[in-house]
């Protein structure tokens, strides 16, 4: 009997310990000027199951403390699939002799954009790949008509590395936001995922260029990405922290027909999700959006994502005749709950949690 007892207060004592460590951890993420790499390395690869459903409950908090229960739509628009780079992981690159090319002209871009008025949506997303054909000049020019049409409205660009000309041109012409994720903050693997052609300094300054020009700029990473490390892991949150990005956009990884990494693994939906709590933990006024990758992977995936910390999706608008070809991975969702047209899915898929479609612009809280 008191052998028992005393192994009930020792397990009882180490738990009350292994809670102190978690919460002073908290601590650290929530409140601390700089998060150190041994406290982002304990969050990461050190928690128990029990603490990782409190650090998705407490983001959760977090999330509805700035925003509410509304989730923000935003109208994607995948403009081209054509891209000059050919970057190891993405079913859009140039060697991929399996790619589906498309490119949308100004006129289609801009019926999207009339669509995606008439349902509501007051943020619009025109991403794509390099194209050498969109031009900054021409890509300024469809900007400009955009706002010209819609002033109030809010205008994303995700269309990769460019000269800081070429993103001032963007920004005078009326683009509001930014993404352009790191993939990655290591720079022996963003060589393993990318061409020769391109170096991670480079796209540190594109980032930096774009924060300079005043955009709301969104950044982020790979989940599972191949030869990823949790030490690798480390530094893309270290990166972000010191990045202060108004947006931070992640999902795994996914494997892309036609690339050399065809045959890996796709990255882990439970890794993801608790990345997004620790992000919404440390960023409690970023854009997070539950990602397309997340949903493709997972049925439920957006619904445990906005249940991580996320808060915003965006559904897709481009012509349904293209939307299979723009196959940055395999298998990407684009319709259903995905399409921006059947918004009363999504709709019913938040309701189901707790949660609504919010149609506001959803700008970053200062």
């Amino acid at each position: 009997m008191e052998n028992d007892y005393f192994c009930d207060n020792v397990f009882c004592l180490n738990i009350k310990m292994r809670e102190n460590v978690f919460d002073n951890l908290l601590q650290q993420l929530s409140f601390g000027p700089k998060v150190p790499a041994e406290v982002w390395r304990a969050l990461i690869a050190e928690l128990d199951d029990v603490q990782k459903g409190r650090l998705a409950l407490l983001a959760r908090e977090v999330s509805q403390t700035h925003f509410g229960k509304g989730v923000y739509v935003r109208a994607l628009i995948e403009i081209s699939s054509y891209c000059r780079n050919n970057c190891h992981y993405c079913g859009l690159r140039s060697g991929n002799r399996l790619a589906q090319r498309y490119r949308l002209d100004k006129e289609q871009i801009l019926e999207c954009c009339h669509q995606a008025a008439a349902l509501g949506f007051n943020t619009f997303v025109l991403q794509g790949g390099e194209d050498p054909m969109q031009t900054d000049e021409w890509i300024a020019d469809v900007v400009a008509a955009i706002r010209d049409e819609y002033p109030a409205k809010a205008i994303t660009l995700s269309v990769g590395e460019r000269t800081t000309t070429g993103y001032e041109l963007l920004r005078n012409a009326g683009a509001d936001r930014y993404l352009l994720r790191h993939e990655t903050a290591n720079a022996g693997h963003y060589s393993h995922l990318h061409p020769r052609s391109m170096d991670i300094d480079n796209r540190r300054r594109c980032l930096a260029d774009l924060k300079r020009l005043g955009y709301q700029v969104g950044s982020g990473m790979m989940v599972g990405s191949p030869q990823q490390s949790v030490e690798h892991i480390v530094e893309d949150l270290m990166f972000l922290d010191e990045l202060q990005p108004q947006m931070i956009g992640i999902g795994p990884f996914i494997p892309a027909a036609g690339t050399p990494f065809a045959d890996e693994q796709a990255g882990s939906i439970d890794e993801t999700l608790l990345l997004i709590s620790l992000l919404r933990l440390r960023f409690p006024k970023a854009l997070i959006p539950a990602t397309t990758a997340v949903s493709t992977l997972c049925d439920n995936g957006t619904q445990r994502a906005v249940l991580a910390g996320a808060n915003v999706v965006m559904p897709n608008m481009t012509p349904i005749d293209y939307r299979d070809k723009y196959s940055i991975y395999n298998n990407k969702k684009s319709n259903g709950c995905e399409s921006a047209q059947q918004l009363e899915l999504l709709s019913e898929k938040l309701d189901g949690i707790g949660y609504y479609v919010d149609f506001a612009r959803g700008d970053y809280l200062q």
